[in-house]
């Protein structure tokens, strides 16, 4: 029984910690609530949200390395912890990860979805991952765009070669030579064209239920 009373007296006496940090959160005083929340994680250490909270101070810090660790900590204590997917996907956009942070910020949704369809954090999640799948593919077009302007150049180049060789065996056949070269080069600029206009983006397939 002293035991338990000692337990439930630590247990509460986090918690007020916590809602000291949540006030002077409010005051935008993130280093005093981070030090509100650290005492409340020193002493009870297995409560997801005292990480979250202090992970959203550090957000807004812009220390997205401990961001990331408050996180990470705070879905181990809970898999299904909302926030805490949330947030780390955000760190994992910072760093241009998209593909990693599209995941995490997928889970918070289908996991805030089931808890509060309607919430303001819901809409929040939804928002990031639209603009996470928009960025996601910006990165990989521009990688496309690259590879696809290499090709284009090692093309245009093996054809010009193709034609000076052209040239000097067809003595007599400049013209046809020449007409021909012109036609396959705008063949395949063509070619180039319409791959590059095939690559637009996609829209972004997201409901609210």
């Amino acid at each position: 029984m002293v035991l338990e009373a000692g337990l439930a007296g630590v247990a509460k006496q986090a918690e007020q910690l916590r809602l000291d940090g949540n006030y002077y959160f409010s005051k935008d005083r993130y280093g005093a609530a981070i030090d509100a929340y650290t005492e409340a994680i020193t002493l009870c250490p297995n409560v997801p949200i005292y990480w979250t909270n202090r992970a959203l101070c550090h957000l807004k810090r812009n220390d997205w390395t401990k961001v990331e660790a408050d996180c990470r900590k705070a879905i181990q204590l809970d898999h299904d912890s909302v926030k805490g997917h949330y947030l780390l996907g955000l760190t994992l956009l910072q760093r241009n990860e998209y593909a990693e942070g599209i995941k995490e910020l997928e889970k918070a949704l289908n996991l805030g979805r089931g808890a509060k369809p309607k919430g303001y954090i819901v809409e929040d999640i939804w928002q990031e991952l639209a603009r996470a799948k928009y960025l996601l593919w910006e990165q990989e077009s521009s990688k496309r765009s690259w590879e696809l302007q290499s090709l284009k150049e090692a093309c245009e180049a093996a054809l010009e070669e193709k034609h000076v060789l052209d040239i000097s065996i067809k003595e007599g056949f400049l013209d046809e030579a020449s007409s021909t070269h012109l036609k396959q080069m705008e063949a395949l600029r063509q070619v180039f064209r319409k791959a590059a206009e095939d690559d637009t983006p996609a829209e972004v397939s997201i409901s609210i239920c």
